[in-house]
């Protein structure tokens, strides 16, 4: 070991401007650990090549004389190098078929493989995480985009005054863009028609509080989700309000057997005792953001069925926009066919039809399914990103990975987290043998 650590520069696509370690970072690692950095060059990153000479990195295009290289998005195959550790999101936990060549050839390479998803805690809770941006931007732009459709479609709204998340600066002006919209609703209320505009979201992690953040600028009521239908009942709405709902795991399925009561982690072990009950929900909600994780053996949030029931049933259903910011292809959401880009965020499902149509027209239902969210605040997810990051930098930097596994020291969280061990897979994640 040479004691060199690497910073990718990342290339999928040019939104991709984040990096897993800041100057800052690079500085305080400098300093405290004696951590030698050195960071491929970058037209697009957020942060200039300059901020990171000045912290005391190097800046080479080479990174070969890194043994342990930090990145965020997958790492292309034909730059994997034998027997280096790598740390990105690896997306190969549920052994995503798009990235088993990449995962085998670092496993013919010896490569180590560290995945931030799988960094948590004892709870299970993930411990790094661009999630709160994910949930700033989606909806953000989700609001945005419903505004554009409402406006093409000839009703005047506040909406229209936002922009997509990746206009504005930086966080602190997208909150006073949103305020400014809470307020023009308190004083003139929301077109009629789309009173009341429920907004809800499925999940309750670091994506959805991101999420309810944004909502947290507008005037807002928060409705707990076994009230929702008696408030329709009620109907005892406000124009100049907009009405929040939180949906748990136990809002979204019940037991089969009657005899049962949920319980939690009895869900997660055994999600075929259970059946769905979201559908009961969907037709009070104006907007749905899907912030959780999903699995096939979960049942969906909104099935191809369910969408064209809601428009067998009226020519203009409540529900007039998801915001899929899980973006699980075919998942949850079951007409997400394709995620969508920074450039062209939205499409629209028809379900009579039972096609897409990128853009805000036509029938059906406005989707916003970007996948790479916190790149529209790159400057401020990096920096989180690499606060939370930072404490685990040198204990993967400084870890002797010759070792067999069981003798391997890293803290326990990062420890849980490697996937490869000189190119194998380590107990936790034997399963994905099946998928190679």
């Amino acid at each position: 070991m040479n004691g060199c650590s690497g910073i990718r520069r990342e290339d999928k696509n040019r939104w991709e401007r984040r990096t897993p370690i800041t100057p800052e970072h690079v500085r305080k690692l400098k300093d405290e650990h004696s951590l030698n950095i050195t960071v491929q060059p970058s037209e697009i990153r957020v942060f200039p090549d300059k901020e990171y000479t000045d912290a005391g990195a190097k800046v080479n295009e080479n990174l070969t004389l890194c043994d342990t290289i930090f990145a965020i998005k997958e790492i292309p195959i034909s730059l994997l190098e034998p027997k280096k550790t790598y740390v990105f999101f690896a997306h190969v936990i549920k052994g995503q078929k798009h990235n088993m060549p990449m995962l085998k050839k670092m496993m013919e390479l010896e490569c180590n493989l560290i995945d931030y998803e799988r960094i948590v805690n004892e709870k299970g809770f993930r411990l790094i995480f661009f999630g709160k941006w994910a949930g700033l931007a989606g909806m953000t732009d989700t609001l945005t985009a419903f505004g554009l459709r409402l406006q093409n479609q000839g009703i005047s709204n506040p909406f229209t005054n936002l922009q997509y998340a990746h206009n504005y600066k930086d966080h602190h002006e997208m909150q006073a863009a949103i305020t400014q919209v809470g307020d023009n609703i308190k004083k003139n209320g929301l077109p009629e028609e789309l009173v009341p505009i429920v907004i809800g979201l499925a999940g309750y992690g670091n994506v959805s509080k991101g999420c309810q953040e944004v909502l947290s600028y507008l005037p807002l009521q928060e409705i707990p989700p076994e009230e929702l239908i008696s408030f329709f009942e009620k109907r005892d709405f406000s124009k100049n309000l907009i009405y929040k709902v939180v949906f748990k795991e136990e809002h979204m399925v019940e037991p089969i057997s009657p005899d049962n009561k949920f319980e939690l982690y009895d869900y997660y072990d055994h999600p075929e005792k259970y059946r769905g009950t979201f559908h009961t929900y969907v037709p009070y909600l104006t907007i749905l953001m899907n912030c959780i994780y999903w699995d096939k053996q979960y049942p969906r949030l909104v099935s191809i069925d369910l969408s064209k029931k809601l428009f067998k049933e009226s020519k203009q259903p409540r529900l007039r926009a998801i915001g899929d910011i899980s973006c699980d292809i075919n998942g949850a959401i079951e007409f997400t066919k394709k995620s969508t880009s920074i450039d062209e965020p939205t499409f629209v499902y028809d379900p009579k039809e039972d096609k897409i149509a990128d853009g805000i027209e036509g029938m059906g239902i406005l989707v916003m399914a970007v996948d790479n969210l916190p790149c529209e605040l790159p400057r401020e997810s990096s920096t989180q990103f690499g606060d939370s990051l930072f404490d685990f930098v040198s204990a993967i930097a400084k870890a002797d990975f010759s070792l067999p596994f069981g003798e391997l020291e890293l803290p326990p969280p990062i420890k849980k987290a490697v996937i490869l061990h000189n190119g194998k897979l380590t107990p936790d994640y034997e399963y994905l043998n099946k998928f190679l």
